[in-house]
């Protein structure tokens, strides 16, 4: 059925190839899948799917980033898939409502994959994250909500000194590849 755990798997399945780490983290996020059936629900004390998008400028190959209210870093949208297995619904929902930007393109399949650990303030569990790239329409402005301190548009070489984490960057480097595709 559509939003399953088995559609969830799909996504994740046909994400497209990566480096070392999105493999491992595509092998963790099936294994996890097989012995957690509430993989899509956050109250899974292990772990729980989620879903984001790194929102590029075409133009500008710029990143919209937000300084996230609870984390207190740099990130790209993205949340809980909250039950919902259509991964690329929950990653387009997320980046529309955190950046305020309305009529963001999302590409499909799934650019990234990445698994990492969170805390408080449920204790530490697994985010299991199927990224994906958004592109902005022309003239794009984002407006932030509750969720984050400020919103910027950032180039691939800025992430750095916004002391971004690894995972980030890889997501970057992915969303560039998938653009320069796009536009080939």
């Amino acid at each position: 059925p559509a939003g399953s755990r088995a559609e969830a798997r799909r996504h994740i399945e046909d994400a497209l190839p990566g480096d070392a780490p999105h493999e491992d983290h595509r092998r963790l996020m099936l294994a996890f899948l097989d012995d957690h059936p509430g993989a899509l629900d956050r109250g899974c004390a292990d772990g729980h799917l989620t879903g984001s998008a790194m929102v590029v400028d075409p133009v500008s190959r710029r990143f919209l980033l937000m300084l996230h209210a609870k984390l207190g870093r740099w990130f790209q949208p993205g949340g809980h898939a909250d039950g919902d297995g259509t991964l690329p619904r929950v990653a387009w929902q997320e980046a529309t409502e955190e950046t305020g930007i309305a009529g963001l393109a999302l590409a499909v399949p799934a650019i990234d994959l990445d698994v990492h650990l969170v805390g408080p303030p449920h204790g530490p569990h697994l985010h299991l994250d199927v990224r994906y790239l958004a592109i902005a329409p022309p003239g794009a402005v984002p407006v932030g909500n509750h969720e984050s301190l400020d919103l910027r548009w950032a180039t691939y070489d800025e992430l750095p000194g916004l002391d971004v984490v690894e995972g980030t960057l890889r997501l970057g480097r992915a969303a560039l590849a998938a653009l320069d595709e796009l536009d080939g």
